[in-house]
């Protein structure tokens, strides 16, 4: 189970945090993703992170602004948002995979949170 907490209505060029604490997987050995879903669009890929947290990887849109980081001994993951853009407002998912090398598809993806909804406003 992937829980998802941390968002919230904010200004555009201020900055969040979104925490997704996992249980009942074996967590340090996955890689974990966070994607996006605006309304009446796709789920996207923002950034993820392999089991170790040695490598990364970002959507374009958020490189440079946004950054992952997990903490295997707290089974949890972290997107650290900042200079937050209007274009960044969606529902916000962690996902866990079931090997350690990241991926950025959806499909590849196992396990998902609940989502934690992010609005910024202009």
């Amino acid at each position: 189970q992937l829980q998802a907490s941390g968002g919230g209505l904010v200004q555009a060029g201020t900055s969040l945090r979104l925490s997704c604490t996992a249980s009942g997987l074996a967590f340090s050995a996955y890689a974990m993703g966070w994607f996006r879903q605006a309304p009446g669009k796709e789920r996207e890929f923002v950034a993820a992170i392999s089991w170790s947290g040695s490598t990364t990887s970002y959507a374009d849109s958020v490189k440079g602004r946004f950054t992952v980081s997990r903490d295997n001994a707290r089974n949890t993951v972290y997107l650290q948002m900042n200079s937050l853009k209007p274009e960044d407002t969606a529902v916000y998912y962690c996902a866990s995979r079931v090997r350690g090398l990241l991926a950025t598809m959806p499909k590849d993806y196992a396990y998902w949170g609940q989502g934690t909804q992010v609005t910024v406003s202009s």
